[in-house]
């Protein structure tokens, strides 16, 4: 019986000899990554916990609120927000601080090169969108000034009287260049800050009067519109026009 030929063996592949990658190679890009991941992570966290905790001392104060209700409301472990905190003074002191940031950056805009009425009437809404945006910082700062300020007296007499300094100068300027009414450049600055924050500080005598408050998209426009003519109406240095008009009688 005839035998069946032979298979042919097939010739045999040539393997390829894959380079040895330098170890480490690979993991260093996401090693590299996820560190650079950390910090923004970190702030992240950081930046929650202020959230959470400017909530709670805005509507409870610095004795009212707690640790833990702070690391509750955060979404945290206690020992977590005491890593970024050592403690609840500390806390509320870097709420404060910034909130006093946020609260001045409008003052800081503030040139001798402007016209004053489209400086101060930017000014003004401005620090009404602070006002609709973020009441409890505005009430929160109200609440640290009526108690006299006990842990913020040096933030308020270095950063705040420096800037309110500057800008008063500012201020002078435009009025002895025959651009603003002679006015006291602190009362105004003062004058801005009540008209503003009250509609954040007393937004529910607000609401209680006028049936509305900031969040009303109409009413928002209404209370920039009134308050800038209040001001700029009282401050604006006459035309020809208006000097050379008889008074009313």
């Amino acid at each position: 019986m005839a035998r069946p030929p032979a298979a042919k063996k097939k010739a045999p592949t040539e393997v390829r000899k894959r380079k040895a990658e330098p170890v480490g190679t690979k993991a260093a890009p996401a090693a590299g990554k996820r560190a650079a991941r950390r910090p923004r992570q970190a702030e992240d966290k950081r930046s929650v916990i202020l959230s959470a905790a400017l909530g709670l001392f805005s509507r409870y104060g610095l004795h009212g609120t707690s640790v833990d209700q702070v690391a509750a409301r955060a979404d945290v472990s206690k020992s977590n927000l005491l890593y970024y905190f050592a403690n609840k003074e500390e806390l509320y002191v870097s709420v404060l601080r910034e909130l006093l940031h946020v609260w001045l950056e409008p003052l800081r805009g503030f040139s001798a090169e402007q016209d004053p009425r489209e400086a101060i009437a930017s000014y003004i809404r401005r620090k009404l969108v602070i006002s609709r945006d973020q009441p409890d910082a505005s009430r929160l700062f109200c609440l640290e000034m009526i108690q006299g300020a006990p842990l913020l007296r040096e933030e308020l007499a270095l950063e705040l009287r420096t800037l309110v300094e500057r800008k008063s100068e500012v201020i002078a300027e435009w009025v002895r260049s025959g651009r603003l009414r002679p006015v006291a450049p602190h009362h105004l600055i003062f004058g801005l800050w009540a008209l503003t924050q009250h509609y954040a500080d007393f937004a529910v005598q607000v609401q209680a009067i006028a049936g509305r408050t900031l969040q009303d998209a109409a009413f928002f426009e209404e209370t920039v519109e009134n308050v800038q003519r209040l001001v700029l109406d009282g401050i604006s240095a006459p035309t020809a026009e208006a000097m050379a008009a008889p008074l009313a009688a």
